[in-house]
């Protein structure tokens, strides 16, 4: 292991447990449909706990120009279908600052799950000289008929969930595999954050703060994988909650610099009234 590699994946490790863990997403309202309906999405690379810092997504070290996503499809009942044409760019707007995201729109018609997967350009980071490239999945089903939800991808940087991303209840767990080019990683490490604002869909903007953390090791939450690459992770509130499992993929260089590839999934506790 080079000096430059090392250096670079302690700086990843302590990203991971700071307040300013980066996490891709995907956002719509509602994973779990009651019956087929137009969708809306924002992706915007972001904290969702803490909203420091808004990223600019396919931000570049060698231009001023954002490079545009890499894939963005949907996979249902095994049929995938590309999305990119469905893509349209905007500012989005966090608490501190506004940065460059995407909306899109999905007609999810047919029951059964939709799984969304999007790999964005990989984002410079010039805190670290480091570039953070997040492939990310979120699922929605329709009418509450199982197809796809559990099927594993064989991605670069993947986590294939073993519960429902859509049907958690408020104080119900999550518990995923963390695989590389469909291979088990072993103890990843992997951040946990909870979406800690409404997103407005009509002025693409984050609403103020639901809680508060009692110190930022409650911002964004360690766990690790055990040996098989598989965790458990206890919901203890209603809302979104995005799972990261850091540097886990195949890809380690872009453009000459290093690569932190991760692998994101977006779960949802529905509350219990």
């Amino acid at each position: 292991m080079t000096k430059k590699l090392l250096i670079s994946i302690t700086a990843t490790a302590v990203l991971a447990t700071s307040s300013l863990a980066h996490f891709q997403m995907m956002y719509t309202p509602n994973t779990a449909l009651t019956k087929g309906k137009t969708i809306e999405f924002r992706h915007l690379f972001t904290h969702p706990f803490a909203d420091e810092h808004t990223m600019d997504m396919g931000k570049q070290h060698d231009s001023k120009k954002f490079a545009p996503i890499e894939e963005f499809y949907v996979i249902n009942k095994g049929k995938k279908k590309d999305l990119k044409n469905t893509l349209k760019e905007i500012t989005f707007t966090g608490n501190h600052n506004s940065a460059h995201a995407y909306t899109s729109k999905y007609k999810a018609r047919r029951m059964g799950d939709h799984l969304m997967i999007m790999t964005p350009a990989p984002y410079y980071e010039a805190n670290e000289d480091v570039y953070i490239q997040q492939i990310t999945k979120t699922i929605i089903n329709v009418a509450g008929t199982p197809t796809d939800w559990d099927k594993e991808l064989g991605l670069k940087a993947e986590i294939v969930p073993l519960t429902k991303p859509y049907a958690i209840w408020e104080h119900g767990s999550f518990t995923g595999i963390v695989k590389s080019n469909g291979k088990v990683v072993p103890y990843a490490e992997i951040e946990v954050e909870y979406l800690n604002r409404d997103v407005n869909l009509k002025t693409n903007s984050m609403g103020k703060d639901k809680i508060e953390a009692p110190q930022d090791a409650f911002v964004t939450i360690g766990i690790k994988a055990n040996k098989d690459g598989e965790f458990t992770f206890s919901i203890p509130k209603a809302g979104f909650w995005g799972f990261c499992a850091l540097g886990v993929g195949s890809d380690k260089e872009y453009k000459g610099k290093e690569l932190s590839q991760d692998a994101v999934i977006w779960v949802e506790a529905k509350p219990m009234k």
